[in-house]
């Protein structure tokens, strides 16, 4: 009994060490509000990123209604800016996915399928009720989502 938990022991703190090791999204708010500056690199790394920033009605009775229509908000703008990077990249031929999108009619909506899917890898909340989201799609899945080969 004492080896397995030993064994369960050093398990968790390996779990912790890679925890830690791992960074996760970058945040965005800071002492609850949002950075005044944000990076984002679009092409330096294997995901691509969007991210949005969204807000309510402050007048919403509870603060639960308005972080909800926030988050809500934040997400449809991340998405909106997903789609405006995506159609932006190059694919292989140099062309740009928008100019792609204008001979297959079906590119169009298999995009829209991908980023309605995208991961939400962070979700943040100002101190006065605003929400800022991350959102995230694999190169790799979109890339296999549109039948291209990006540059």
């Amino acid at each position: 009994m004492k080896n397995h938990r030993k064994a369960a022991t050093v398990a968790a703190l390996i779990l912790a060490a890679l925890a830690a090791a791992c960074h996760g999204p970058q945040s965005r708010v800071k002492k609850g509000q949002v950075e005044p500056v944000i990076n984002q690199d679009p092409n330096g790394s294997n995901y691509i990123e969007s991210i949005g920033i969204g807000a309510s009605d402050p007048t919403l009775p509870t603060d639960t209604q308005r972080k909800s229509l926030a988050r809500d908000a934040a997400i449809v703008k991340a998405q909106f800016e997903m789609l405006s990077m995506i159609k932006g990249v190059k694919i292989t031929g140099g062309v740009t996915v928008s100019r792609a999108m204008e001979t297959d009619s079906t590119l169009e909506s298999r995009i829209e399928e991908v980023i309605r899917g995208a991961e939400i890898v962070k979700t943040e909340f100002t101190s006065d009720n605003g929400c800022v989201v991350t959102l995230r799609i694999p190169k790799k899945r979109l890339e296999k989502m549109m039948g291209v080969k990006f540059e």
